[in-house]
């Protein structure tokens, strides 16, 4: 039971009752007890003498666990346990270490003896008792060595594997483990800096052998960069990837007929009454499908796990890690990118004592993912996607047809955004004829999404991709096309699901033989609130207004992982709900593109808002999905500075993107952003 829901009454049937976890001291001294309380477990509680008197004195309480999470917290515990000394009646005391040796436990607890009026006192009380256990959980050691060249394929990362239990405060639950990847310092080694690509889901290991390089150069080469795969994710960590089908094959029979497979058909900003009313049409059976989907998941292989899946644990398995590499109460160094700002933002409140250096990029909303319905709210991550699709026509119209074919026969801005609807409005009209054709209206949306993560593919993607689908719908329409691809290889789709994995495969064209993830759900859904009364309906008029309001483009994409979050069978075993404006040990860098798709930049200054003197904002007048999308010499050397000299700017801070990073053929960023105010999109 979480402090802010006690009212300060136990119900006389309650026997059992568990209080916290609170981070900080809590004032509650007139806690009155029910007669029949037999079982008192607290955990990371930082109580006063005369409040766990009212429980711990209780004449009816026989068995008292204390929970620790962390070392720092330990210390403070065993000073509040000398109320434990007047005890008369108590049977059993079982104290939760993680993070200590029994025999440093012990230690802890003879000091404490030493501080009192009478040192003996208290081991002789504990001694006195029927049963008294110290449960304590000490970091394994770390072996580095050789990855599995599978998976990673720089030569220089080490990898190894770290012990966790599935619960903090539960060691009866059991353990887990992480899978760990590392590349070492290149210069003096100042410690570790922990690295975590975002998702939910995101592989930390590939990710680590994509971008290690990147972030030695960024952090100038003084720290470890290590990453793992968190829980749920990848075949290495326990928990892994979660599945609820035996394989694709299972999956697409299940969800046969609807929109899981064939997206939502809509034109412009969703007003037309035929495809407002085929969506309608779906509500019942997918939040039949939905529910018995959370059923399929709970019964299956990895629905053990699913409640030891979030958030918080991954914050504690952080911390956990940084314990065992660098020391306990040691300064944790972390940089985390779109999702990875979500626990960032969790690790700094969570743990604000224990901030080094940090940089969090793209920033997700943590009071939104805290405390709202994200499956009508959390879809507000897209508002600023289609300002960014603004900078793609634009660039697009800049660089002519020459440089973007789909600046064919257009003379502005606003005639190569009507070549696209037409497109999109002629794969929809082919798809409400025939729901099998190969490319929907909803799959170039996706298509599109997927690009504006990137603009260094911009280029790309509209001389090759793009007059592939032309050709695709013309065929399906029975129409030719001027278009012809430029490359015979066929169109492969890729749909990002919103607020997931980017790269989820498309499920209707996805080969996996352990079947479609559902890790991104898992944690999503694991760390929303509590099952709500939300209905399917209520999903759908979110979605509907969300194209008319925020994106027109990108509103109505279909499926995402936070729409299953109201008929999601379980939640973590922990979840942080705030504050999310703790004074940090140490100053922190957020930064955003100007226009992100994914994490809007007002998320950015909102979390800088929370944090006041506690962080620095640092803007990147670009585009993309956080500021690793686009080269900036000047972001860079913040960046650099930071993490090698501690040197901050004095205040928020604006970069420009390198003037030769082309995102079109003679058009970069400052040109395309100069130029957008004149297009009426």
């Amino acid at each position: 039971m979480h402090w802010d829901r006690l009212i300060g009454v136990i119900p006389a049937p309650v026997t059992s009752l568990w209080l916290g976890p609170v981070h900080g001291q809590v004032y509650y001294p007139y806690l009155p007890c029910a007669s029949n309380l037999r079982n008192l477990t607290s955990l990371d509680t930082c109580m006063i003498d005369t409040e766990i008197s009212h429980l711990v004195l209780s004449p009816s309480i026989r068995t008292l666990r204390r929970v620790y999470s962390s070392a720092d917290r330990v210390m403070l515990a065993f000073d509040q346990l000398e109320c434990v000394e007047r005890a008369t009646v108590l049977e059993r005391l079982d104290i939760v270490c993680f993070g200590e040796t029994e025999k440093e436990a012990k230690s802890m607890l003879e000091e404490t003896a030493s501080r009192r009026s009478n040192p003996s006192l208290l081991l002789l009380s504990l001694l006195a008792f029927t049963h008294v256990s110290i449960f304590t959980r000490a970091s394994p050691p770390i072996h580095w060595g050789p990855c599995n060249s599978s998976s990673i394929t720089n030569p220089a990362i080490l990898c190894s594997f770290f012990e966790i239990p599935l619960d903090y405060y539960d060691p009866e639950a059991g353990t887990g483990r992480l899978a760990l990847a590392k590349l070492n310092a290149t210069q003096e080694r100042r410690g570790s800096v922990f690295f975590n690509p975002g998702g939910p889901g995101g592989s930390g290991l590939e990710a680590l052998d994509s971008n290690g390089e990147t972030l030695l150069e960024v952090t100038g080469g003084f720290y470890d960069i290590v990453s793992w795969d968190p829980r749920g994710v990848g075949s290495l960590t326990i928990p892994g990837e979660i599945f609820c089908f035996n394989s694709t094959e299972e999956h697409d029979a299940f969800f046969n007929g609807t929109i899981e497979l064939a997206g939502i058909e809509y034109t412009g900003n969703f007003t037309d009454a035929t495809d407002i009313e085929i969506l309608y049409s779906q509500a019942s059976i997918m939040q039949q499908k939905y529910k018995k989907l959370g059923e399929k998941c709970l019964s299956g292989p990895s629905g053990k796990y699913l409640r030891y899946v979030g958030a918080a644990a991954t914050v504690r398995d952080l911390v956990a890690l940084a314990d065992a590499l660098d020391g306990p109460n040691q300064s944790v160094n972390y940089i985390g990118t779109s999702y990875g700002t979500l626990l960032g933002s969790w690790f700094v409140n969570m743990f604000p004592e224990r901030v080094g250096k940090v940089i969090l990029d793209g920033v997700v909303d943590p009071i939104t993912f805290a405390t709202k319905q994200i499956s009508l709210s959390g879809g507000n991550i897209i508002t600023d996607a289609d300002k960014v699709y603004e900078g793609f026509v634009t660039g697009c119209a800049l660089s002519g047809s020459q440089g973007c074919p789909i600046a064919s026969n257009a003379s502005s801005v606003e005639e190569v955004d009507k070549n696209i609807q037409s497109l999109l409005q002629a794969a929809h009209d082919a798809a409400r004829k025939d729901p099998s054709v190969a490319v929907s209206s909803s799959d170039i949306r996706s298509l599109f999404l997927s690009q504006m993560y990137s603009p260094g593919g911009w280029s790309t993607f509209a001389n090759s991709t793009y007059p592939q689908l032309v050709q695709a719908v013309g065929q399906e329409t029975h129409k030719n096309s001027s278009l012809v691809p430029r490359e015979p290889s066929p169109i492969s789709m890729k749909r990002p699901s919103a607020l997931g994995r980017r790269d989820t495969s498309f499920v209707r064209r996805a080969n996996q033989s352990a079947g479609v993830s559902y890790t991104s759900s898992a944690i999503w859904c694991g760390d929303s609130i509590d099952q709500p009364t939300t209905a399917m309906l209520d999903v759908f008029n979110g979605i509907i207004a969300r194209s008319r309001n925020v994106s027109r483009m990108y509103g109505g994409l279909w499926p995402a992982a936070i729409y299953k979050c109201p008929f999601w069978p379980v939640r973590s075993v922990e979840r942080y709900r705030g504050p999310f404006n703790k004074t940090l040990a140490n100053k922190i860098i957020v930064a955003s593109n100007l226009f992100d798709p994914a994490t809007p930049f007002a998320n950015a200054q909102k979390l800088v808002d929370l944090l006041g003197q506690s962080a620095i904002l640092v803007t990147q007048n670009g585009f993309g999905h956080t500021t690793f999308a686009a080269p900036s010499t000047c972001a860079n050397a913040i960046a650099y500075a930071y993490m090698v000299t501690g040197k901050l700017p004095d205040g928020p801070t604006v970069c420009d993107v390198d003037a030769g990073f082309e995102l079109f053929q003679g058009v970069n960023t400052s040109a395309i952003l100069a130029n957008m105010h004149v297009s009426g999109l």
